[in-house]
């Protein structure tokens, strides 16, 4: 699927304009399919309307259905100096994007955003509409630092009450709504859309506006972005790799599109990646990734999820070398093809020739590279030699459920479900998954014939989370990003409450082990009294756990003993010189 649907919520107000809406959103966007996907009917033009300039017929507006679009009311502005109204952009378009941080089909999204702002400089506003889903997401600071991590281009507004959400009659994430130069809703969609989708319905009234005097471009709005704010060391970095064996971490440094190597003591080793964003392959000096996320090593060689490119990348340590081995850089989805290659089919053929969808974690075991695959809710499999990549565990449907790992038809409910699997560990028996979207901790066998369990949290919800220590279907997380094994334990990261936990995995317990809760970088000798800011990395070598203390820009470590202490990992000889 390419949406996340809210559960039934009570609305109030404004009851009839969301019927409205409703229907409007059925007349563009179409029904959802037999598989809960909508349809991108609105990404085709009426046969008889000309897409582009100049318009057979400029005098008839060509959006038939319009409704006066409600005002942005009873939500915070994150990173603009100063509040703004839809009055203000009267005269230009305005496409509103009703999103929450958390969710990878929204993710996917924002670079199209971006591409259309571009393409519009003068003439489309876009504003985003953040409807949280996870407590932690109602927070302004949160979203505020979402933002940067994103680098968004556009206002975004913390709609924390969902009064703008409810207003517009959105249901899921992502929901996009188009406001003409008039000031009326003509268009809104919801699931992923690409820039073409949406530049289509733009380019079909740009003739009409014009031409009646009502386009009116202007400047775009002044937002606060990274670019003003200092410089640091690590920006972002998302996760973390120990080897133990060679004393080293690896460090995806992921907003300067690099992976940093460092002796486990913090001494700087080398650096892979120019720093800009790209897919070029070559020395460690001249190649780019786009945000890299999860990392495994095999030998000498290091594989890299290049999570924005949906590439898997090796960087041979040895030959310092940056090789593309899956993936051919478009987004791909849970297809009946990928989901089950058939005889002949092109999937199969080779990892660089199959598409992926925002490749996050990565375990390697024996000849074979385990893929929590978020964009497509799986977990696939590849094996490093370079002969096999498909689909290992998951029908495709973003859910929590348990059951056998693969279908034979996609989105079949018989079957195991994930909701975008973050990270990724093993303790040799079985793989363990961060299922973020879930809040849960999954077990998945490395038997085929077997099937996945879920160890704590619950199945068949995605809104039931919070951060409660206990048992099985009793413990809530709230957005788990990473998981680690170390002597025999699990240990997991549970970014939004802030804290690392600890997973007893025979009695499928779960207790905090550091943290507080609340927001902050204090390192402490007892390591409950520590503070994180959303760790959404972690591995363990010696004794220890890093962490990849996301939102901090830095590196932690917590000592797997009581009193788990925590300190501040400082990368000596390090620069921020991989900043765009």
């Amino acid at each position: 699927m390419d949406s996340c649907q809210i559960p039934h919520m009570h609305v109030t107000g404004g009851t009839s304009l969301i019927c409205a809406v409703a229907a409007l959103c059925v007349v563009l966007v179409g029904c959802d399919g037999p598989t809960g996907i909508a349809q991108p009917a609105s990404a085709q033009p009426a046969a008889d309307t000309t897409v582009g300039e100049p318009a057979a017929n400029a005098a008839a507006n060509p959006y038939p259905q319009r409704i006066p679009a409600p005002p942005l009311e009873g939500a915070v502005w994150v990173n603009t100096t100063t509040p703004h109204t839809l009055a203000e952009f009267h005269g230009r378009f305005v496409l509103l994007d009703f999103w929450t941080f958390c969710c990878i089909n929204c993710m996917h999204v924002l670079p199209e955003l971006k591409k259309l702002e571009h393409a519009y400089p003068n003439e489309l506003v876009v504003i985003g509409i953040h409807a949280p889903k996870f407590q932690s997401e109602h927070d302004t600071e949160n979203i505020r630092e979402a933002v940067l991590r994103y680098e968004l281009e556009h206002p975004v507004v913390n709609d924390a009450k969902m009064a703008i959400w409810n207003s517009y009659g959105a249901r899921s994430w992502p929901t996009l709504v188009l406001i003409d130069p008039a000031g009326e809703v003509v268009w809104a969609a919801s699931g992923e859309r690409t820039f073409e989708d949406i530049k289509a319905v733009i380019d079909r009234g740009l003739p009409f506006y014009r031409a009646q005097g009502i386009l009116k471009p202007g400047k775009r709005v002044e937002i606060i972005d990274a670019s003003k704010l200092p410089a640091t060391p690590l920006r972002f970095p998302g996760k973390i790799l120990a080897d133990e064996a060679g004393g080293r971490l690896f460090i995806a440094d992921s907003n300067h599109n690099r992976i940093v190597i460092a002796k486990l003591d913090g001494k700087l080793e080398a650096i892979i990646g120019k720093g800009t964003i790209g897919r070029d392959d070559g020395s460690f000096e001249s190649c780019s990734f786009n945000h890299p996320q999860g990392m495994a090593l095999v030998g000498s060689v290091l594989y890299v999820a290049d999570t924005e490119n949906h590439l898997i990348r090796k960087a041979d340590l040895s030959a310092r070398r940056v090789l593309t081995v899956a993936g051919t850089g478009q987004q791909g989805n849970a297809s009946l093809e990928i989901l089950r290659p058939q005889p002949g089919s092109s999937a199969g053929a080779k990892p660089t020739q199959t598409q992926l969808s925002s490749p996050w974690a990565l375990w390697a075991r024996d000849k074979e590279l385990y893929i929590a695959m978020a964009g497509m809710h799986q977990i696939w499999k590849m094996s490093v030699d370079g002969t096999a990549l498909a689909p290992y565990a998951g029908n495709g449907r973003e859910d929590i459920e348990d059951g056998p790992l693969l279908p034979n038809m996609p989105f079949d409910p018989g079957f195991a479900s994930f909701a975008q699997p973050s990270g990724l560990t093993s303790d040799g028996k079985q793989l363990f998954v961060a299922d973020s979207e879930g809040s849960t901790v999954r077990a998945v066998p490395f038997d085929s014939n077997g099937q996945v369990q879920t160890l704590v949290g619950l199945t068949g919800t995605l809104f039931d989370f919070g951060d409660v220590d206990g048992e099985g279907r009793n413990v809530r997380l709230q957005h788990p990003l990473d998981v680690a094994w170390a002597d025999g334990k699990l240990y997991v990261a549970d970014t939004y409450n802030n804290k690392i936990k600890f997973i007893d995995v025979a009695r499928r317990s779960c207790r905090a082990v550091a943290g507080t809760g609340k927001p902050g970088n204090s390192d402490a000798t007892n390591g409950e009294a520590a503070t994180f800011s959303e760790p959404a990395g972690i591995s363990a070598a010696a004794g220890k756990l890093y962490v990849a203390d996301t939102n901090n820009h830095l590196i932690r470590v917590v000592e797997l003993k009581p009193p788990y202490g925590v300190t501040t990992l400082k990368i000596e000889g390090l620069s921020a010189s991989g900043t765009k």
